[in-house]
């Protein structure tokens, strides 16, 4: 979700961040059914494709040739983000699931939620921590059209070693399901900017609904494996998106970017796109293997929400601070 890097964008932003505040409760709630009534949601797997396609057609709406100007601007910072997260989170994926020995299906689950792009929140996310806003929406961008190519390759190296990949497979429908929605909605905006400007309020809740009824699908399918290795997984998700955080603060701070850089990198490399993770796992690996990429969509935002909260509230105590220095 583009936005100004000092101040809300009007109703766009006051609905996107009340939707990503709101988002892990009603994907929990979800989930939560689907696990307990599991046979109510089996007709909801064939949605699943079409509603990721739904989910990034509404972020190419949001984007704009200014959030791409950035890329020329300062396209250090960008790689040096997009660098990480595509070096970062598939070989997190890999020594968590190799760490804690989970089986092969769940293991490639969880490496797959490792190499796809940024998560559509981090955006929002990175708003709310007082990161670089403009920053976050380059590296999503940039980190969503190298995905076609380098998530299945990823894939394939990875989790291969645990199941078979279909990488070319792979690789075609997230350019179907990803790159094309983009381009269209970017296009879409280009040439209805009013109309769009009228539906941006609208956008954050249109994808919340989209990815919840993606998690339900995908925990109805895998119920039975919840009850025997959710702990385990659940477990799994947690080190992988916080050891993201930490290593991708830490490569930035390596490089020298201000504060708000790294802690917008951090989020763009420990936010994953999960529901598209869960969405590939289910089409081209096994139900199982969904699981991880479900889990993760609702950790991933109660944790940015929670370390966005923790640097605000550092902010605020330095900004005291020096004022009592002051007196």
């Amino acid at each position: 979700m583009s936005t100004q890097n000092h101040r809300p964008r009007t109703a766009e932003e006051r609905s996107a961040r009340i939707a990503v505040t709101l988002f892990p409760l009603l994907i929990l709630a979800g989930g939560v059914a689907a696990v307990l009534t599991p046979g109510t949601f089996t007709g909801l797997g064939a949605l699943v494709n079409p509603l990721l396609g739904v989910i990034m057609f509404g972020m190419g709406l949001t984007l704009t040739p200014v959030d791409f100007a950035l890329i020329g601007k300062r396209p250090i910072p960008v790689v040096i983000g997009v660098v990480a997260q595509y070096m970062i989170m598939p070989l997190l994926g890999w020594g968590v699931s190799t760490a804690l020995g989970l089986p092969p299906a769940l293991a490639a689950g969880v490496i797959l939620v490792g190499c796809c792009p940024g998560g559509t929140a981090s955006n929002v996310v990175s708003y709310l921590a007082r990161g670089d806003v403009a920053l976050s929406v380059a590296m999503t961008s940039v980190s969503t059209i190298l995905a076609p190519f380098l998530t299945p390759l990823l894939t394939l190296w990875l989790a291969g070693r645990y199941m078979p990949v279909d990488a070319a497979a792979i690789g075609l429908s997230i350019l179907q399901i990803v790159l094309i929605p983009v381009l269209v909605g970017l296009a879409v905006r280009y040439f209805l900017p009013r109309l769009v400007e009228r539906l941006l309020p609208a956008l954050p809740w249109i994808s919340v609904a989209a990815i919840t009824v993606v998690v339900i699908a995908v925990v109805s399918g895998s119920a039975g494996i919840i009850f025997s290795a959710g702990l385990l997984v659940f477990a799994a998700v947690v080190l992988h998106n916080g050891l993201g955080y930490a290593l991708g603060y830490g490569a930035a701070r390596l490089f020298g970017l201000p504060t708000a850089a790294r802690r917008t990198t951090a989020i763009e490399v420990g936010m994953q796109n999960s529901g598209l993770a869960a969405g590939l796992a289910r089409t081209y690996l096994t139900p199982e293997a969904a699981l991880p990429g479900a889990i993760f969509s609702v950790w991933h935002n109660l944790s940015g929400a929670a370390i966005a909260a923790y640097w605000r509230r550092r902010d605020d105590r330095a900004v005291v601070s020096e004022e009592l220095g002051r007196r």
